[in-house]
């Protein structure tokens, strides 16, 4: 069988231990959205607080400046193909032509045609994270379907169209709830997480390689889209299973992990 129904994990996978993972993802969730917005709230820290406690940095030992090196670790050169520029604060929509959403996936497909690798490291060779690039603008030129929103297949170097998404106004309520002052990106890409897929093989372990993935990931994005001139910021601030139901994946299963903006800057 060269191509798995995404169900056919279900039959490897323990279903106590599959519950167990799902009511811990569940405590993660981030619930700021219209649906719960009568009864929720991120924190109550204050401005002064967050100021202090973020951004900052964990020493060990912060009564024994002896224990510090002299040598100071040199600052990374941002004009280099490897050095990152800093997370957008603000987008403006721009015209992002469909070659450009192209491009900085790239580096997530298969290398050869007989080989399973892929452009970067996974556990075990099972890749557990499949992403999602939804087109939030219709500034997006030479889009190629009416959906707008496409499943990466890096084994077939393809595009899968994901059914009945012609209409992003669920999706994208559920990717920035009320409050989330970043403008307007283009481009939205979804890491999510098929959960049977992730640990029919390492069980728990592979709960935590995901979002190890997931990082990797996100970098190998940011990366080429530097290049091409985009900007670009991870983000966190999107309803779970708001997201998964926009898409017309079932929530139990299918977890977004990370989300990643793309798109111009002010």
């Amino acid at each position: 069988m060269t191509t798995l129904p995404h169900d056919y994990y279900l039959k490897f996978v323990d279903s106590e231990m599959l519950q167990q993972i799902t009511d811990f993802h569940a405590k993660t969730n981030y619930t700021i959205h219209e649906c719960v917005e009568h009864l929720s709230y991120l924190h109550r820290f204050s401005a002064e607080m967050l100021k202090t406690m973020a951004g900052n940095e964990l020493l060990l030992y912060p009564d024994m400046n002896l224990t510090l090196l002299d040598n100071p670790i040199q600052t990374g050169d941002r004009a280099s193909p490897v050095g990152r520029d800093e997370s957008c604060e603000r987008f403006v929509d721009i015209d992002l032509p469909f070659k450009l959403v192209e491009s900085p996936f790239s580096p997530t497909t298969t290398l050869e045609d007989t080989s399973h690798k892929r452009g970067y490291a996974s556990a075990g060779a099972l890749y557990p994270i499949e992403l999602f690039a939804c087109s939030l603008s219709s500034s997006n030129s030479n889009w190629p379907c009416e959906e707008k929103v496409l499943h990466i297949l890096p084994k077939s170097r393809k595009f899968e169209i994901a059914q009945n998404t012609s209409d992003l106004s669920t999706l994208k309520r559920a990717l920035l709830p009320p409050g989330s002052d970043i403008g307007s990106p283009n481009l939205a890409v979804i890491y999510m997480a098929y959960l049977p897929k992730v640990i029919f093989k390492y069980r728990f372990r592979g709960y935590r390689m995901a979002h190890m993935e997931t990082g990797s990931l996100s970098m190998l994005l940011d990366l080429p889209a530097k290049n091409l001139g985009l900007r670009n910021r991870v983000w966190s601030g999107y309803c779970d299973n708001m997201v998964s139901k926009s898409l017309g994946l079932n929530p139990a299963l299918f977890n977004p992990l990370c989300v990643q903006f793309f798109g111009g800057a002010e």
